[in-house]
């Protein structure tokens, strides 16, 4: 099966991952991937965060443990494995190591900020180039915060709304030197703003972008909670989307939550609701 247009075409790749005997995927909030191209999958079952190789076999699993990774939502993984993973049930960011070591948390456990603060309910978390770490805080308060690489806040911003620099569930967050984007999911658009908060522009025409990866080209992917994804450059230009409408055959989507590509340009895409599932997307050359 053949999803896409142009030059991002691509293939759907059956019966992957391989999983354990009695395991199941059920809920896939995150999918972020390595240098090494393996798959990094953050979700709601047993085993929340589970790596596996790009062929589909498993490298290693973490199992739920109190206070550590039990509500899976956002995940950013670094090119050496270190991960940002975001639990917005219990107010937390999480980095750790590819092997589970603790760097860094972020937050104050199952306590949910009421006064803009971090945080309440965060739903994502990346790190820019400078290192600086932004998380996107969009259940319990429509903000986004910045942070120091050893975890010192630097500033917070936004309100409720549906104007600039206002938001309705701000969903995902996505950094460079120059420009923040945040996927203001129940506004149906991109925000972009300055690292210091200053809004520039936005981009509307989504339904419901629940999550913003970048790739080393320059080329956004957009996974939408209404069963599709969009491909942009960052002008906003369209330069494909797959899906449309929602339904849970093989290689359509019927609420895409996280999205990733490896070095080849392979494709993984993560659903939520009754989507609870990861797909993989060969890209066609």
């Amino acid at each position: 099966m053949t999803i896409g247009s142009g030059d991002y075409t691509y293939e759907y790749v059956p019966d992957w991952p391989r999983l354990p005997a009695g395991w199941s995927l059920h809920e896939v909030a995150g999918v972020a991937v390595d240098a090494r191209d393996r798959v990094y999958v953050f979700h709601r079952g047993e085993q929340p965060l589970i790596i596996f190789e790009r062929d589909g076999s498993l490298v290693t699993a973490f199992e739920r443990a109190p206070a550590y990774l039990e509500y899976a939502h956002g995940l950013y993984v670094e090119p050496d494995g270190t991960m940002y993973a975001t639990d917005n049930e219990h107010h937390m960011v999480y980095k750790l190591t590819a092997d589970g070591e603790m760097l860094l948390t972020l937050g104050n456990y199952d306590q949910g900020s009421t006064d803009g603060q971090p945080f309440n309910k965060p739903t994502d978390a990346v790190r820019a180039p400078s290192g600086d770490i932004y998380v996107s805080d969009g259940y319990g308060q429509n903000r986004a915060h910045r942070f120091a690489a050893d975890g010192t806040h630097i500033r917070s911003w936004g309100e409720p709304g549906t104007g600039p620099g206002q938001f309705d569930l701000p969903h995902s967050i996505w950094a460079t030197d120059e420009r923040v984007y945040i996927a203001d999911r129940e506004n149906n658009r991109i925000q972009i703003f300055t690292p210091d908060a200053e809004y520039l522009d936005e981009w509307t025409g989504f339904l419901q972008p629940c999550d913003l990866y970048v790739d080393e080209h320059g080329i956004m992917y957009v996974p939408e909670l209404q069963g599709r994804v969009s491909i942009i450059d960052l002008d906003g230009n369209v330069l494909a989307r797959l899906g449309g409408e929602r339904s849970n055959a093989p290689g359509q989507f019927w609420a895409p939550h996280g999205a990733w590509t490896d070095s080849r340009g392979d494709l993984y895409v993560g659903e939520v609701l009754e989507g609870t599932r990861l797909q993989k997307f060969a890209r066609c050359r």
